[in-house]
């Protein structure tokens, strides 16, 4: 198999395989990063809003799920998923960027985003997965794909650069940060509908607040343990 891009959902294991699950977001990605260059104003923000609940759960289960499992049965399973999590670790340092950024100073950082994002696919889809769809059978391609979208729902939809891309930080990073990623949805999608500008500028607020407090858990130490140091990133903000 020279790429599960253009595989059947038999040869990938069937609808619930982790192969399949896997580009079945790789597609709504690519939609998706269609139609940026096309968007501004309140729609680029809500189409980014999108992308973020996309990209970083899909991310955070490959690394807390997939990832420990292509180490345990590939040769070439560490040196992979190390070029992958530079990517991932990347496109997190990015994307905190783009959040403080204004919106007519965003076009170089989205570009670059789309760049690395297309190129994290087709390291997945192209090198790594077809090695995996080797060693695994189908009721292990199942499994996994199971504990892969379990792990997707409940997983922080925001970048956190600062935590680690491995086991423990991650795991230990999940629960927190979910809670207050996902309370952050809730405060900006509401802020995007109601009429009353003081009711948005208090979910602004409290979005805002659920950041600080987001940035607060994680740096905290227990959360960037397993990391690998061409991933780690300071607490200042640079790579250590």
């Amino acid at each position: 198999m020279n790429s599960i891009a253009t595989a059947s959902e038999r040869e990938l294991g069937g609808a619930a395989s982790v192969l399949v699950r896997q580009r079945r977001d790789h597609v709504d990605l690519d939609r998706m990063l269609e139609k940026l260059p096309q968007t501004s104003g309140p729609g680029r923000d809500q189409l980014l809003n999108r992308l973020s609940r996309l990209v970083f759960p899909h991310a955070f289960a490959e690394e807390s799920v997939l990832w420990p499992t292509i180490r345990r049965v590939l040769p070439e399973g560490e040196a992979l998923t190390l070029e992958i999590e530079q990517e991932h670790q990347e496109i997190n340092e990015l994307w905190t960027t783009l959040e403080r950024t204004p919106d007519a100073e965003r076009d170089p950082l989205l570009a670059r985003i789309t760049t690395v994002l297309r190129e994290d696919v087709r390291d997945e889809e192209d090198r790594l997965f077809p090695m995996l769809r080797e060693r695994l059978d189908d009721t292990q391609l199942r499994r996994l794909g199971y504990a892969w979208e379990a792990v997707r729902r409940t997983a922080p939809t925001r970048p956190h650069p600062v935590v680690a891309r491995r086991p423990p930080g991650n795991a230990l990073a999940a629960v927190p940060l979910t809670v207050l990623d996902r309370a952050r949805d809730v405060a900006d999608a509401g802020a995007r509908r109601v009429p009353s500008r003081t009711v948005r500028r208090g979910l602004a607020s409290s979005s805002a607040v659920l950041a600080r407090a987001a940035g607060l858990v994680e740096n905290l130490p227990p959360l960037t343990r397993g990391e690998d140091p061409s991933t780690a990133r300071s607490r200042a903000g640079g790579r250590s």
